[in-house]
C-alpha cells in the first residue's frame, strides 16, 4: 500500500483559486507593464514575460484593460492573439 505524496510538483499543477489570482493582480500590474515597455505583447508573451501560466495572465490582463491601464491593438497576430499595449496615463 503507497502513501500519497504532496510534493512541490504536485502542489504547483494545482490550479489556484479564481480569487487568489484576482489579489495577484496590484501585484502583477508592475510586472506586466514592465514587460510592455518594449512594445505590445499578447498574453502568451506576457506570461512568459512574467513567468507565470497564461490563464493566471488572461485575469489580470482583463482587470488591467478594464481600469485603463492597457489596451489591445485591434488587429490579432499570426497566431490569432491581440496584443496589448500600456496606456499613458496622466498623474493625479
Amino acid at each position: 500500500m503507497s502513501t500519497p505524496t504532496t510534493d512541490a510538483t504536485q502542489l504547483e499543477a494545482r490550479p489556484r483559486d479564481v480569487r487568489e489570482i484576482i489579489r495577484d493582480e496590484q501585484f502583477m500590474r508592475g510586472r506586466i507593464l514592465q514587460a510592455l515597455e518594449s512594445g505590445p505583447l499578447t498574453i502568451p508573451q506576457i506570461a512568459k514575460a512574467v513567468g507565470k501560466p497564461s490563464h493566471e495572465v488572461v485575469c489580470w490582463v482583463m482587470g488591467l484593460r478594464k481600469y485603463g491601464w492597457i489596451a489591445e491593438i485591434k488587429e490579432v497576430d499570426d497566431d490569432g492573439y491581440f496584443p496589448y499595449q500600456a496606456v499613458l496615463r496622466e498623474e493625479a
